[in-house]
C-alpha cells in the first residue's frame, strides 16, 4: 500500500477509494490477483451485511468472500470505515427522479422522506453504520441536495433548510431503526405483534400504579394498547407533523 493509493493528495481530504466514487482518481485495476475490484469488494461486503448483518463484515471475512489475501483489499480500501462509506453509497442509490415542476415544498419532502424509508427498510443493517459526518459520497449528496430543493422557493434560510433536512432525515432513521429493533424482539418471542403488545400492556396495567401513573392508567384504559396500529399510518402521522412544524416557520418567514 503506497501513500498515492490511500493518501489524501487529491485535494479533498477524502480517502482515495472515496475520490475514486467521486471520479477524481482511477479505481486501482492492477492487483495481485487480476479481476478483484474496488465495486466487487463493496458487492461482497453489502451481501455478508444482508445476510448476517453489519457485524459479520470484516476485512479478514470478505477476502474470504472473494477468495483472496486480507491484505490484498488494502490496496483499494485502506479501512473498514472506508468500506462502510463505500457500502452506504452502493446501498443508499440515487434518489428518485424530482417531483414534477409546481410540486409544493410539503409535497416533494414527504415523497422525499418516504423514499428514504424504502431504502432504509429494504436494508436495515445499514442503520447499524455509525454516523462519521454530513454526506461524502455522490449519491449520499444527491440526496442531500434534493432534500434542499424541495425547500428552495420557501423563503427559509441556508441554515435553517439544511436544519429542516436534518429533522426530517432523522425522524426517518429513527423510525426505521425503532422498527428494526422491535420487529426483531418481537421475532425473538415467536409471537404476533398483537400478542406482544397485549402481553406488555397487561402486564404494564398490573404493575402501573394508576394514582402514581395516572396518564398510563387512562391510556392502558383506553385499550389502544391491544390494537397495534399500520406501521405506514404511524410514520405519515409523525411526519405530517414535522411538516406542520416546518409550515409554521415558513409562514413565519413570509414565504409559500
Amino acid at each position: 500500500m503506497t501513500g498515492s493509493e490511500h493518501g489524501t493528495d487529491g485535494g479533498t481530504g477524502l480517502p482515495a477509494s472515496i475520490e475514486a466514487a467521486w471520479g477524481l482518481r482511477e479505481r486501482p485495476s492492477k492487483g495481485p490477483r487480476p479481476g478483484i475490484g474496488l465495486d466487487r469488494i463493496v458487492d461482497a461486503a453489502v451481501a455478508v451485511a444482508a445476510a448476517e448483518g453489519l457485524g459479520a463484515v470484516s476485512m479478514g471475512r470478505i477476502a474470504k468472500e472473494l477468495g483472496v489475501s486480507t491484505m490484498s483489499l488494502y490496496r483499494y480500501v485502506g479501512a473498514k470505515d472506508e468500506l462502510y462509506i463505500l457500502m452506504q453509497e452502493a446501498v443508499i442509490g440515487a434518489p428518485p427522479e424530482p417531483p414534477a415542476p409546481g410540486t409544493g415544498w410539503r409535497e416533494a419532502l414527504a415523497a422525499w422522506a418516504r423514499a428514504q424509508r424504502e431504502v432504509f427498510h429494504r436494508n436495515l443493517w445499514f442503520l447499524r453504520i455509525p454516523i462519521s459526518g454530513p454526506p461524502a459520497t455522490p449519491n449520499s449528496v444527491a440526496w442531500w441536495e434534493q432534500g434542499l430543493k424541495a425547500l428552495a422557493d420557501t423563503g427559509l434560510g441556508e441554515g435553517e433548510k439544511i436544519s429542516m433536512i436534518m429533522v426530517v432525515g432523522g425522524y426517518v432513521r429513527n423510525e426505521a431503526t425503532l422498527m428494526a429493533d422491535l420487529g426483531v424482539a418481537i421475532a425473538a418471542s415467536g409471537d404476533s405483534p398483537a400478542e406482544v403488545l397485549a402481553r406488555y400492556a397487561t402486564t404494564l396495567k398490573r404493575l402501573a400504579d394508576p394514582d402514581r401513573y395516572p396518564e398510563v392508567a387512562k391510556l392502558l384504559e383506553s385499550q389502544v394498547m391491544y390494537e397495534p396500529d399500520d406501521p405506514d399510518f404511524e410514520f405519515d402521522f409523525g411526519l405530517d407533523r414535522i411538516l406542520d412544524g416546518i409550515e409554521v416557520l415558513i409562514r413565519r418567514r413570509g414565504g409559500a
